[in-house]
Formats: structure tokens, sequence, C-alpha cells
């Protein structure tokens, strides 16, 4: 069939990876697509393992055309150091904080990576700023990221400066982190439930939680057993 690429055949392979780059430097460069630039990103780190080169387009993407993706990414070099972007947790921060308020496909990612740097403080010289972590955890979790939602709980539970401790919240978050799969926060909500740790007890609910729990930390263990298989 013309067009296929016989995968098998070393020539044909290269021939196609170097068609690619210059198609997706062709939108990247060109016509200015900022969905073309994260393309030669993804290319330069995927494909050739060029981080270096992957960092600078998103250096580029991220700062003149505010792609979420390529925000987030950026955002991820600098915690590291990856591709010779400098290792700085306040550049990462902005990174994330940009992707976050973009709303992108890796936005509640972002936010929620926002919200970490925040709560422990490492976004601005070990100042942590409770509030406004609980802030970005909110934005995270109303996107259905459950990490998030189990971190709003346990702020809820705990207590902290500018957060104050409310059991109500500690549950409704539990819960739905627990709805979306998070094993610990089935358990959290399951104690509460059992406590009546300042809510109405019930050992029904108590239970059934307990039960999702268990069967969530089955499935992680079968499936890391899956993976080293």
């Amino acid at each position: 069939m013309a067009g296929m690429v016989n995968f098998k055949n070393e020539e044909e392979v290269k021939q196609f990876l170097d068609n690619l780059e210059v198609e997706y430097r062709y939108q990247c460069h060109r016509e200015k697509d900022p969905e073309g630039c994260q393309r030669l990103a993804d290319y330069f780190e995927g494909i050739k393992k060029n981080y270096e080169e992957a960092a600078q387009v998103l250096k580029h993407n991220c700062e003149v055309n505010g792609h979420s993706e390529s925000c987030y990414k950026l955002g991820a070099y600098h915690v590291t150091g990856k591709g010779g972007v400098a290792e700085c947790l306040k550049k990462a921060y902005s990174c994330f904080l940009k992707s976050c308020n973009s709303r992108g496909k890796s936005s509640a990612n972002a936010c929620h990576n926002a919200a970490l740097l925040l709560h422990d403080g490492r976004a601005f010289e070990d100042r942590p700023d409770f509030n406004s972590a609980r802030r970005y955890y909110e934005r995270a979790c109303e996107q259905d990221f459950a990490p998030s939602c189990f971190n709003l709980s346990a702020m809820y539970i705990q207590g902290t400066s500018g957060v104050s401790k409310d059991m109500e919240l500690a549950l409704k978050f539990s819960l739905r982190a627990c709805e979306l799969g998070h094993v610990w926060a089935c358990a959290n909500a399951s104690r509460m439930y059992k406590l009546g740790d300042g809510i109405v007890p019930d050992e029904q609910k108590a239970e059934e939680l307990k039960n999702r729990a268990k069967m969530l930390h089955g499935q992680m263990k079968e499936s890391q057993l899956s993976f080293g298989k």
C-alpha cells in the first residue's frame, strides 16, 4: 500500500523519522503552529533523545505561544535541570502556574505540581503558602485529579495556617479521591465513618469504603506484578 512504512526496514524507518522532523519544523517555525512546536519538542525528546533541543522548543512555545503542555514540560525540566535549563524550582513553579491557567490537557497535573511547591514552600525560599496551595489543589481536583483531592482532604484533616480544620470538607474530598481510585483516600474516609471523627458515624459506609480500599490495593499490587513480568 502506497505511503506505508516497513518498520522492519531500517532505512525506511530512518527516512520516515527524518520526514517527521522536517514536517514538525515547518509547522512550528514557518506555520507558527503551537501544536506543531509541541510535536517537534516531543520528537526531539522521545525520538532523538536530544533534550537540549527539546528544551529550547519548549521554552519558545511556552514563553511566546503560552502553550499549556509546553509550559508543563518546561516546568518539569526546570525541576531537575534537564536539557541544560536552570535547575530552579521558582522557574518550575512559574511554568506550572502558566500551564495550570492555560487549561490544556496537562493543566490538572500542572495545578497539582504548583500546589505541591507552594505547600512545602519550595516555590518561594521555604515559605509555605497553604492557602494558595489549597486553591490550586482545588483546581486540579475539579479536573478529577485524585492526588489533589486527597491532599485537600489531608489539609482539612490536619488544619494549617490559612486552612482551618474541617472534617466535613475532609470527608468530601476523601470521598471524591476514593471515587477516582485513590486507595488511601478510601481508607481515610472509612476510618472517619468508623470513628465518627467530626461526622456522624456510619458502620455500613465504613465497611463499604474499607472493601473498596482493599479492592484498589489488590488491583495496584496485581498491576505491579504484571509490570514486572
